[in-house]
């Protein structure tokens, strides 16, 4: 399928983008130069043009402070110390060559995204589902229709879909015992995009998987309750794709609501068994 290889190549060029982004930090970083201390996007309409009188030669830092735009003007002497270091020719050199490719990766990014596009204007309804999902965004949701289709009959049930994907936990007994097992590898470039999309939903507030994360994260670890949670976000899409229902978040306070009935049917067994008939009366406000 076109759009399955186009996304993956756009995933290829977005790791790319990022080695080439590193590489420049560190070359900045060697010159004494601290630009990524004061910009919070070094890589912005400020940062570029900053970086691009650094490639020809400018060595005047409030000239190149100068250039700012929006609300780093407001951080010119900040930024003028930062840019008070000193750059050699063949560093000059080779920052330029970067930022060159910087250019050439967006160029390429914008004309892919354009291809995506297109290749997704039958499934626009569910497209625009999956964004619903706290964390799924338009490159996210393109992944997953490009990973797994829309005809949910292939998989019958989430559950099997998880498996596929290779998010859902592993399953090992020993000794009659059921244990932790790791995931299966399943479908890598779907993975890694459920896998961004987590740590992005885990950062909305007010949503049930933050508040799942958290709890998960004190008992598990970071990164398996991560992966829980992006199996939590395909799970959720496969009815989604399958009914064409819109998403419901559960809310943050789900899981006390949850953790409040499973105490009460426990404390209400527990009286039964030692021959109390209980009636429960919610207390007045």
């Amino acid at each position: 399928m076109a759009k399955n290889r186009w996304v993956r190549h756009r995933r290829t060029l977005i790791e790319t983008r990022t080695a080439v982004r590193n590489r420049v930090l560190k070359l900045l970083e060697g010159v004494n130069i601290k630009l990524s201390g004061v910009a919070s996007d070094v890589f912005g309409v400020s940062g570029m043009a900053i970086l691009g009188a650094l490639a020809v030669g400018t060595t005047n830092a409030a000239e190149m402070a100068g250039l700012a735009r929006g609300r780093m003007r407001s951080k010119h002497a900040a930024l003028e110390a930062a840019l008070n270091g000193r750059m050699r020719e063949h560093q000059c050199f080779l920052l330029g060559m970067q930022l060159r490719t910087l250019e050439t990766i967006s160029r390429d990014l914008d004309a892919l995204d354009v291809r995506i596009e297109a290749q997704l204007e039958p499934f626009q309804a569910q497209h625009r589902l999956l964004t619903q999902i706290p964390g799924v965004d338009w490159v996210t949701a393109a992944a997953i229709i490009a990973g797994i289709g829309t005809d949910m009959d292939v998989f019958a049930t989430a559950r099997r879909l998880a498996a596929w994907a290779g998010v859902a936990p592993g399953n090992y007994e020993s000794a009659g015992k059921p244990k932790g097992a790791g995931t299966r590898r399943g479908n890598v470039f779907l993975k890694s995009a459920l896998f961004a999309a987590a740590v992005s939903a885990v950062r909305t507030k007010g949503s049930y998987y933050r508040d799942k994360y958290n709890r998960l994260r004190a008992r598990r670890g970071p990164v398996w309750a991560i992966m829980a949670i992006a199996h939590k976000l395909l799970i959720a899409a496969f009815p989604m794709l399958s009914t064409g229902e819109a998403f419901r978040d559960l809310g943050e306070s789900y899981l006390d609501q949850v953790a409040r009935k499973r105490s009460t049917a426990k404390l209400v067994q527990r009286l039964s068994k030692l021959g109390y008939d209980v009636m429960l009366v919610p207390k007045a406000a």
